[in-house]
Formats: structure tokens, C-alpha cells, sequence
């Protein structure tokens, strides 16, 4: 796929749940590839530097320590992490900083139903996340069907309809 031409899909379900201090962002895709080509594209350093916010120092796949790169244009900027649990290919749970995402694989049909709890503490950022989530899945839906568009990260995200889904999952996910 031409980069230029990618746009993304319109948003999908979601739902902020509160935990104690914390929120946690709900997002669910229905995913066209099996759970251990899906589990492959989180884990995988190769693979999750083509779709995500930023780059990993090792495979995922495994538990431990981890440094995840954020990445802003030429800005990197190191973030450490644990790697808390990694069954593959059905579940995977690592920090991000004071973050924790945790990524849940279930076969269905052909494909798989991906769901990603990604809890932060500050619901104003919730809406934000939830944006940046569902560019980089667009992105990773995109590099599994063999039509890589590359990663869109940063600001780079504005230029790729950041805006839209942003104010679409502010309007979603306010509080009831």
C-alpha cells in the first residue's frame, strides 16, 4: 500500500474502566491472522518496530526486563519495562513505565480476536491512547497482510487522522 493513501478505519469499540487510582483503556480488533502470526507482529522486534509507538531492545515473547524506545521523528527516547507475562501465543503483559498493557490473543474462526487493556493513570489521557492504539493496529493489520505502510509514530500521527479519532473516542469513552 502506497503510505500516502493509508488511512484509517473509523473507530472501533472501546471502553475505559475505572481500577482503584487508575484507568484502564479496553480496546477489541477482530484480526484476520491466526493468534501465532498476531503473537509474532507484539513480540517480535523486527515486526513491532513496523507498526508500534516504539521499538523494543529484545523479543517480547519472553519474561524480564525491556527497554521500549519511544520514538518522535528523529527523538528516541528509552522507557523501561517488564515483561510480566508471556504465554504464547494467547497472552502477553508488560509495563510501560508507570503504564501496564496487557494484550489477549483468542482464536476465532481463521483469525483472531485481539483485545488490549492499556491502564494508565490519568483518565484525561485515556481518549489519547486510544487513539494511538488504533493507528498503530491499522499499521499492524496492514504490515500482517503483507501491505506494509510503516510505522506512524509521534507526531507523525496528526498527518495520519490522529485528530479525528481522538475527538471520536473523546465523545465515546466519556464518563457515564
Amino acid at each position: 500500500m502506497d503510505r500516502s493513501s493509508f488511512r484509517p478505519r473509523p473507530p472501533g469499540p472501546a471502553e475505559a474502566v475505572p481500577e482503584d487510582d487508575r484507568w484502564t483503556l479496553v480496546l477489541v480488533r477482530e484480526l484476520r491472522h491466526s493468534p501465532e502470526r498476531v503473537w509474532a507482529a507484539l513480540t517480535e522486534p523486527d515486526q513491532v518496530r513496523e507498526w508500534a509507538p516504539f521499538v523494543p531492545d529484545r523479543d517480547l515473547g519472553r519474561a524480564g526486563d525491556a527497554t521500549l524506545a519511544m520514538v518522535d521523528g528523529a527523538a528516541t527516547d528509552d522507557v523501561a519495562s517488564t515483561v510480566r507475562r508471556a504465554e504464547p501465543p494467547r497472552l502477553l503483559e508488560y509495563t510501560w513505565g508507570s503504564d501496564l498493557l496487557r494484550w489477549e490473543l483468542a482464536a476465532q474462526g481463521a483469525g483472531t480476536l485481539l483485545t488490549l487493556r492499556h491502564t494508565v493513570g490519568d483518565r484525561q489521557v485515556v481518549a489519547k491512547v486510544a487513539a494511538g492504539w488504533h493507528l498503530c493496529l491499522d499499521v499492524a493489520e496492514h504490515l500482517l497482510d503483507g501491505e506494509p505502510v510503516g510505522p506512524i509514530r509521534g507526531m507523525e500521527a496528526v498527518d495520519f487522522g490522529w485528530n479525528d479519532l481522538h475527538d471520536a473516542y473523546v465523545r465515546m469513552l466519556k464518563e457515564r
